[in-house]
C-alpha cells in the first residue's frame, strides 16, 4: 500500500490531490518551485484539514526532498511533451528505485514517456483532465498502461485511487497499440 505520496506542482490539481490524499490518510510531500503556489496550497489545506491533520502534508521546495521517501509520485506539470520529459527525467534520477510515477496526460503516449526513463515498468498515465478529477471524486478514473507496466505498479496505483474514492479503469496506451 502506498503510504508516502509526492505531488510535484501545487497548482489547482496538485492542491486538490494533496488534500484528497491527506484526507485518505497518506503522508504527502507537496512540491512547487514557486513559493507563492506553496503558500496558497498551505493556506487552502490549513482551512480544509485543520491544524490537526495538516502534519500529513509537508510543503517542500525541491523535487529531491519531495521524492526522497515516496512510494508514488504524481506530477502536475503542463501536459506538454517538453514538460513531461523534463519532470520524468528529474524524477527518474532522484526517486528511489521502488517509486512509481503517475503522470496526468490526455494527449501524450505513456509508452513513449515511460521509455525515456530507466523504469518504464513503473510508469502509468492518468488519462483525465485536471478539472474532471477534482469534480468527479467517486467516479471512474481512467489509467493508461503499457505492455511493460508491472503488475505491482498497476496494483499500487489502483489502491491509491480506490482510497481516494475513485473506481480505476485501465486501458492499454493507444500509441503503443498502433506500433
Amino acid at each position: 500500500m502506498p503510504e508516502s505520496i509526492a505531488i510535484i506542482g501545487a497548482g489547482p490539481l496538485g492542491r486538490w490531490l494533496a488534500l484528497a490524499a491527506a484526507r485518505a490518510g497518506f503522508h504527502v510531500q507537496l512540491e512547487d518551485v514557486m513559493p507563492a503556489n506553496l503558500h496558497h496550497a498551505q493556506e487552502l489545506l490549513r482551512q480544509e484539514l485543520g491544524r490537526a491533520s495538516l502534519p500529513m502534508v509537508a510543503f517542500v521546495s525541491t523535487i529531491e526532498e519531495a521524492v526522497r521517501n515516496a512510494d508514488l509520485v504524481i506530477d502536475c506539470v503542463p501536459d506538454e511533451l517538453e514538460s513531461k520529459l523534463e519532470i520524468l527525467w528529474l524524477l527518474d534520477r532522484m526517486a528511489p528505485p521502488r517509486t512509481v510515477f503517475a503522470t496526468p496526460t490526455t494527449r501524450l503516449s505513456i509508452a513513449d514517456l515511460a521509455n525515456c526513463t530507466y523504469r518504464p515498468e513503473k510508469c502509468i498515465a492518468i488519462a483525465a483532465e485536471a478539472a474532471a478529477l477534482a469534480g468527479d471524486a467517486g467516479g471512474e478514473i481512467l489509467l493508461r498502461t503499457t505492455s511493460r507496466t508491472a503488475p505491482e505498479t498497476v496494483a499500487l496505483v489502483e489502491r491509491f485511487w480506490r482510497r481516494l474514492g475513485f473506481s480505476p479503469v485501465f486501458e492499454a496506451d493507444a500509441g503503443e497499440q498502433s506500433r
